[in-house]
């Protein structure tokens, strides 16, 4: 109602309307109809601020088109699909899709807004395509091997041989049989909906074995991309048909990239097997600078159009591009050793009692620090199946058994991550 609305002070500049009377006033006001331009500012979209303050990068309508048309080439919506959207539309990799989704005509359907009735609402909708980030797929996958572990040594057996069987099959470019889906894969597909084809992880490195495990348990085409907010979304993507792992996809048809040598870091064009440097990126959809910052515009952005995102990257066999480093987030310790603390938090990510985990160092210790937030679901699980008594999360949390349980899966985890690379 007009008599409540609430009053600015006038040194705002701000005057509110009720929505009744903005309706009102427009009726009474006709415009003629003024479709944007391409070189038109279409958002002004800000990042997340994780290595300072957030910055608004300004993306045109061409930008935004330009993104959607490159991803067309390879990936292919109907009206038929379905979509569920629950990932903050304040960031570019759900606003990169509605675009993208809007010109296939897929239905979207919202989520409640509520991320513990996520589950209910993929159940009631039914995709059939599904993005997400790795926190979440790390999530699913710990919960569906925690489900397996309790569900007994038969079940568990009958589980081991359905999903190795299916890998092989998949390795070798040959069909799954049937029935392993109908013993084992429909009831962890009913999970989310029973109708998920498309999978899409983005916003940070997802572990080739997780996104292998996806395609097993889910069926369908799981595929990772890379990208940023100042590229409209979309750098590169794996194409279709595309069984190899660990990599991110060749470049979106919109765009160009280039690896640029870092010297300080050892990384040059003439490494062999592969050559490495910092990715840079050109082409329409790259933002046409940060919001009156010109200063950070200048250091992200060259004189001839090129954006260098700070990623360390590496050209694999057939033009797949592959994440290794960050040029920026790395730090020495005291005995000179440099240290990467993504890669790290990324390989504890897998611990099934890990939700989050932060890695700090500083050139004055030599050793490194950890700071891990708990899954609480599956550590009271775990709690009661050893018959541990407690009050709350926090004496849960500070029970001798409890803390060398989660210690002795990191240590197992980092072994295993240890070894993959030494292979």
């Amino acid at each position: 109602m007009d008599n409540e609305l609430p009053s600015l002070p006038p040194s705002t500049h701000i005057q509110i309307v009720t929505y009744a009377k903005l309706l009102s006033e427009g009726r009474g006001n006709p415009q003629p109809f003024s479709p944007p331009n391409p070189n038109d500012v279409a958002t002004i979209c800000y990042t997340s601020g994780t290595t300072g303050t957030p910055k608004g990068v300004v993306l045109t309508h061409g930008n935004l088109i330009a993104n959607a048309a490159g991803c067309s080439i390879a990936t292919k919506f109907y009206p038929s699909d379905i979509y569920i959207s629950y990932l903050p539309l304040a960031h570019i990799y759900e606003r990169g899709y509605q675009v993208l989704l809007a010109y296939f005509g897929v239905a979207v359907g919202f989520y409640q807004g509520d991320n513990m009735e996520l589950m209910n609402d993929l159940v009631a909708l039914r995709p059939t395509i599904f993005c997400s980030v790795p926190r979440l797929y790390n999530r699913i996958y710990a919960g569906i091997l925690s489900a397996v572990k309790s569900s007994g040594p038969l079940k568990e057996r009958l589980f081991n041989a359905a999903y190795n069987s299916k890998r092989q099959a998949i390795m070798n470019g040959n069909n799954p049989s049937p029935l392993w889906d109908k013993l084992v894969f429909n009831k962890i597909k009913a999970k989310l909906g029973g109708r998920v084809r498309f999978f899409s992880s983005g916003a940070s490195p997802l572990s080739p074995d997780i996104l292998d495990f996806l395609k097993i348990c889910f069926g369908g085409r799981v595929l990772e991309g890379y990208g940023m907010t100042e590229s409209s979304c979309v750098i590169s993507m794996m194409d279709e048909g595309d069984n190899l792992s660990g990599h991110v996809g060749s470049p979106n048809p919109a765009c160009e990239i280039k690896l640029v040598d870092v010297p300080e870091m050892n990384y040059t064009s003439d490494d062999e097997p592969h050559p490495r440097g910092e990715i840079c990126v050109r082409g329409p959809i790259i933002f046409q600078g940060y919001y009156k910052d010109e200063v950070h515009t200048k250091e992200v952005l060259d004189e001839d159009g090129w954006l260098h995102t700070g990623d360390i990257g590496l050209w694999l066999p057939g033009g797949r591009l592959k994440i290794i480093d960050r040029k920026k987030n790395i730090f020495k310790l005291a005995q000179g050793e440099y240290i990467s603390p993504e890669k790290i938090e990324n390989v504890y990510a897998k611990c099934r009692f890990i939700s989050q985990c932060f890695i700090y160092g500083d050139s004055l210790n030599s050793s490194l620090v950890a700071i891990v937030s708990v899954d609480q679901d599956v550590l009271k699980t775990w709690a009661a199946t050893e018959g541990i008594k407690y009050k709350d999360l926090e004496q849960l949390c500070n029970d001798r058994t409890a803390r060398a349980a989660v210690l002795s899966d990191m240590d197992a985890i980092g072994r295993e991550a240890q070894a993959m690379l030494l292979d």
